[in-house]
């Protein structure tokens, strides 16, 4: 149970629906509303297909390559500990996401990489390569993360007009700073676990 809810809340930071609001925005502002919640809805279940087939196939990816546990847990706190910096220190740019005004977004940029990034996948193959025996608890943790997604990305008028742009960015990088612990611990775990044996 507590490795279910400790999967549940690293996979929604990683999903970082918050920090992923302006972006959905953006994308989707010159689309009628009703089109808006459809797109939301069909790009969030290709992305769920997506993490579920990597949560299924990593252990096996990771078998393949001949990968010791300890290795893909310092790799994946090294790439989780980089995505919370970014989450924490945003790039100054603004997000570019290549679709002219008005245009109907498809897979890319929505489904891929916002919500099912290298991160969130990489994750899934460290989860599954960590508790084979318990991928039906991981499966729960994926749909619990990615339906606070769902919610959150649904409800994005609603969190813009109460938290603000600036409460949004200050809500990521709290994000961030527990992403970073987590991170942290994860590779620590993986050195620890390398030593001992």
């Amino acid at each position: 149970m507590k490795e279910m809810i400790s999967a549940t809340v690293l996979l929604f930071l990683i999903m970082d629906p918050l920090g992923n609001l302006p972006i959905f925005m953006s994308v989707l502002k010159d689309l009628d509303p009703k089109r808006r919640r459809s797109i939301v809805i069909r790009e969030m279940l290709i992305a769920l297909l997506l993490m579920l087939i990597f949560l299924f196939v990593g252990e096996h990816i990771l078998s393949f390559l001949n990968l010791r546990t300890e290795t893909v847990s310092i790799s994946g706190g090294i790439i989780l500990f980089l995505i919370a910096v970014k989450m924490i220190f945003p790039p100054q740019e603004g997000n570019s996401v290549g679709l002219s005004s008005g245009e109907e977004p498809f897979l890319v940029p929505l489904a891929i990489p916002l919500v099912a990034g290298p991160s969130v996948l990489a994750a899934l193959m460290l989860l599954s390569h960590q508790y084979p025996d318990r991928i039906n608890h991981l499966t729960i943790a994926l749909l619990i993360a990615w339906g606070l997604s769902v919610l959150i990305l649904m409800l994005s008028n609603l969190f813009l007009y109460f938290l603000g742009d600036k409460g949004v960015s200050a809500l990521e990088r709290l994000m961030g700073l527990i992403l970073v612990m987590i991170s942290i611990q994860m590779s620590l775990d993986g050195v620890q676990g390398y030593l001992q044996n």
